[in-house]
């Protein structure tokens, strides 16, 4: 898989080595062909972080790590643990030039939060790729460390309506996963994908930035029984 290192340092939520990798040639069929960012532990391989709970590292406080009872839908023994296996032999090196990657659409945190990262590494691949668009998605709002500029690259992730209505009295807008589509506020709207299948390289609407609507997506993935038995009574929208 074609790759390269593009940061190497201590992660700003638990202070772990961390490493990110962006990866091109993607096929994956809800993004379509985006720069994907895989944000790593760089000494626990992933599948076996998500056990441990040193996920942490990367994923923070997101409620939605298996290890918490949570429902990610992230398969960490496929791309993740291939992507960190050549990490470990070498396969990588250090991202020098931009060039093949110029006006790239890019994907924040393909695997892992962007918030484990300093704002400046975002803000210096986007000066050196200038992509056609970014996404992100972060759960670190409520985190001491959360850098508020984080809110302008990326959606804050959240689980209900009620996380959705405090985020965006703070002025962020939001991701929200849901069991119920049809309790959506009135500044959401239901991902493009859902409704009609667009893929995210052609929809560009998960960028955090701006006065766009939040977006609120179906739960999904072998574990979204976990969020229905945790937040299907909550999902109620109260205006």
């Amino acid at each position: 898989m074609a790759g390269a290192i593009v940061w190497e340092g201590d992660s700003l939520l638990t202070g772990d080595p961390i490493v990110v990798v962006a990866t091109w040639d993607s096929k994956n069929p809800k993004t379509g062909d985006m720069v994907q960012m895989y944000i790593l532990l760089a000494d626990v391989e992933p599948h076996t972080a998500v056990k441990s709970g040193a996920d942490a590292a990367v994923c923070g406080n997101c409620p939605q790590r298996p290890s918490v009872g949570g429902s990610c839908y992230v398969k960490t023994f496929q791309a993740p643990l291939s992507i960190y296996r050549a990490y470990k032999r070498g396969s990588y090196n250090r991202i020098i030039s931009y060039d093949k990657l110029q006006g790239k659409p890019i994907r924040f945190g393909s695997y892992g939060d962007p918030a484990a990262v300093p704002y400046d590494v975002w803000a210096d691949v986007i000066d050196n790729i200038k992509p056609s668009m970014t996404t992100g998605y972060t759960h670190q709002m409520n985190d001491r460390s959360f850098d508020r500029r984080m809110a302008g690259i990326n959606m804050i992730s959240v689980e209900t309506p009620k996380m959705a209505q405090k985020a965006h009295g703070l002025g962020f807008r939001t991701f929200r996963v849901t069991s119920d589509t049809d309790q959506v506020l009135p500044n959401e709207i239901i991902c493009p994908n859902d409704t009609s299948g667009v893929q995210c390289v052609d929809c560009g609407l998960c960028d955090g930035a701006g006065d766009k609507p939040s977006i609120v997506i179906q739960v999904h993935g072998a574990l979204a029984n976990r969020y229905v038995s945790k937040y299907d009574k909550i999902n109620v929208v109260n205006l």
